[in-house]
């Protein structure tokens, strides 16, 4: 059995795409004692360690004794063979799914509007000073605005 769950690199799927990685990753191991999960990745590692934490936190909610060894064996795997998870966004969704597991956050279905954005200063990312910000807006991963550089 395949399923893909792909979405653009370096960039944080949606809750849902989260929350049906997960429930189909526990379906399947649940579903047989010889069952697997293989994940593969195309580009960076930080996807990858997305759906490892978000399977992490989500499997730690019904925890028999025999799954908290397998949570146990797969923190050190992630530890030890995993890129941590790099993009802020990234680390973001990870707090915002925990959040929604433990019932702390709520999913909001209403549409939002971004209005306007705001930069504070001006970051130092090049070595004379300064930087040459862009906007890139996605909407349901498909980019919708790119402002000029």
């Amino acid at each position: 059995q395949v399923l893909d769950f792909g979405w653009p690199d370096l960039h944080t799927p949606a809750l849902e795409k989260i929350c049906s990685i997960c429930k189909a990753m526990d379906t399947w191991l649940n579903a047989g004692a010889h069952n697997v999960v293989v994940l593969h990745n195309k580009g960076n590692r930080g996807r990858l360690g997305v759906v490892v934490a978000a399977y992490m936190h989500y499997s730690n909610i019904s925890a028999s004794a025999d799954q908290a060894l397998d949570r146990f064996a797969m923190k050190r795997f992630y530890e030890d063979k995993v890129v941590p998870v790099g993009q802020p966004s990234q680390k973001r969704y990870i707090h915002y799914f925990s959040g929604l597991l433990s019932g702390s956050i709520k999913m909001n279905n209403k549409p939002l509007f971004l209005h306007h954005v705001i930069m504070h200063g001006i970051p130092n990312f090049e070595s004379k000073g300064g930087c040459r910000p862009f906007l890139k807006i996605y909407q349901a991963m498909q980019p919708v605005y790119t402002s000029g550089i």
